[in-house]
């Protein structure tokens, strides 16, 4: 180290010394980073303007370093428009002629004329459901699709020929059960309602299920069972064939089957059909040796 050098390392611990530090030491490499920073501010470094660094030696600190703090930012949570009360139906259930002319009175003074939220504006049809007035089943969907908007009807395209062939191996016919969706109008390029239709909607559903009053309600996918249960952060993987109930109702959690048709293995099918069969074992009705939900 020449003369030069050794002053400058004298006169920074002097400045150490002066502000309470004990026992400092050169950062690494001190005299050298100096230096090939002015080699490279002078130009290309090379082989003749370079300094052997310096050995290195560790520092003690009288503090330690305090970590820098990150700052996260909150995600927003979803919105969820909680179902109505959870108490079961009070009132008297109807007959089922009555049960019929109240559907269908609701149908056509109600939901078809209905200009309550946006999604009246690109609809071409409203789509109140199907199904038996008596039914024990009750399967509760998201929302219409293409096919569903033209025809008017719930789950008429690919997913509905495969719900209709989950019905068919439970043993029973699409008109001995009921079949309707959270809204009754098809959401812009398939997407999920939003919560504000979702709001909107509902309460034309939940009357369904009054009238009906199944034994059971089925529902087909996550969007449909996040508003039934009113709870935002449930997942399929944890829900899917766990029993659990909405207005004194048993509802049993399945996947939805355009899922079903997007992942079309033996396990994902097995899965339906497993919750399928817990729903026939709860209503008394035996269990077809044939029959997988799957097609």
């Amino acid at each position: 180290m020449d003369s030069a050098a050794k002053q400058r390392v004298k006169l920074w611990l002097r400045s150490e010394r002066a502000m309470g530090q004990p026992s400092v030491v050169a950062p690494k490499d001190m005299i050298s980073l100096d230096e090939e920073e002015n080699a490279s501010q002078a130009g290309r470094l090379n082989e003749d303007t370079r300094v052997a660094p310096a050995p290195r030696v560790v520092m003690q600190r009288s503090q330690p370093i305090m970590p820098v703090k990150k700052t996260t930012v909150a995600t927003p949570q979803p919105v969820l428009i909680q179902a109505h009360a959870a108490h079961p139906f009070t009132a008297p259930l109807l007959p089922v002629e009555q049960r019929k002319i109240a559907l269908a009175a609701m149908d056509s003074k109600e939901v078809k004329t209905c200009t309550r939220c946006r999604l009246c504006e690109t609809r071409t049809n409203t789509v109140f459901g199907e199904g038996s007035a008596e039914a024990k089943i009750f399967f509760v969907g998201e929302g219409p699709g293409e096919n569903e908007d033209l025809t008017g009807r719930p789950f008429v395209g690919r997913a509905g020929q495969l719900l209709d062939k989950m019905i068919v191996g439970m043993g029973l016919s699409r008109e001995q059960v009921m079949i309707a969706n959270i809204v009754k109008c098809r959401p812009p390029a398939n997407r999920v309602p939003l919560p504000d239709e979702v709001a909107t909607c509902t309460p034309y559903l939940e009357r369904q299920l009054e009238i009906v009053r199944p034994a059971v309600i089925v529902t087909l996918g996550l969007p449909a069972l996040k508003y039934m249960l009113s709870n935002p952060k449930l997942t399929m993987g944890r829900m899917r064939g766990q029993w659990q109930s909405w207005r004194g109702i048993k509802l049993m959690p399945t996947f939805h089957p355009s899922y079903v048709l997007r992942s079309y293995t033996d396990e994902v099918r097995a899965a339906v059909w497993s919750d399928l069969q817990a729903v026939l074992i709860e209503l008394g009705i035996p269990v077809p040796k044939r029959g997988k939900s799957g097609g």
